[in-house]
């Protein structure tokens, strides 16, 4: 795997769990330097609010992607879900991007592990200067759930690692939605 910088430490394990589950065209949305695109063998691209050397494209809000519907098989949102300043927004706005049957993966540190990266690990908000309104430091559990819920998700998998302190989470879009021109409908009234 090569990295030509790091947003942190934690950042080459994160990558050696995502990268397996990554499948089709994929999209990091919070990519930062862009390692996950760089290292996926399939076709991708990076964005961020931030000019991070490497990114694809500077994007003005996680909530406005500027892709059409349906674009990627993967979208992923790698120890960024947390920065994301509208949250419930941008959910909804991957959820758009992403294909019927795709995956939606995401990296989230446990609460105390988070407080205590994000003292230790502040190349990040150090870089930007500082958190913007709108981010946290962290997400718990259920938290995640109903974000992901209210955006039309479905938790498929949650895969612990680096000792129980991290986790990937795998979504996909709700089996009794399909998705059309026009937004979300349900296959009964379709």
């Amino acid at each position: 795997m090569k990295l030509e910088r790091q947003m942190d430490l934690l950042e080459r394990w994160r990558l050696r769990k995502v990268l397996p589950l990554v499948r089709g065209r994929l999209c990091d949305v919070g990519c930062g330097y862009n390692n996950l695109v760089r290292n996926y063998a399939g076709p991708g691209v990076g964005v961020d609010v931030y000019p991070w050397s490497g990114c694809d494209i500077v994007i003005r809000d996680a909530a406005e992607l500027p892709f059409p519907d349906h674009s990627f098989d993967t979208v992923t949102a790698l120890a960024a879900l947390n920065h994301f300043c509208d949250r419930p927004a941008a959910l909804r706005e991957i959820h758009r991007v992403l294909r019927p049957d795709g995956l939606f993966i995401f990296t989230m540190i446990g609460p105390l592990t988070g407080v205590v990266a994000h003292i230790v690990f502040r190349q990040d908000e150090k870089e930007r200067g500082g958190m913007d309104h709108g981010e946290k430091v962290v997400l718990g559990r259920s938290e995640i759930a109903c974000l992901l819920q209210s955006a039309g998700f479905v938790l498929l998998r949650r895969i612990p690692f680096q000792f129980g302190l991290n986790a990937v989470y795998l979504a996909g879009k709700r089996a009794s939605d399909t998705l059309t021109g026009s937004g979300i409908v349900s296959k009964a009234s379709a």
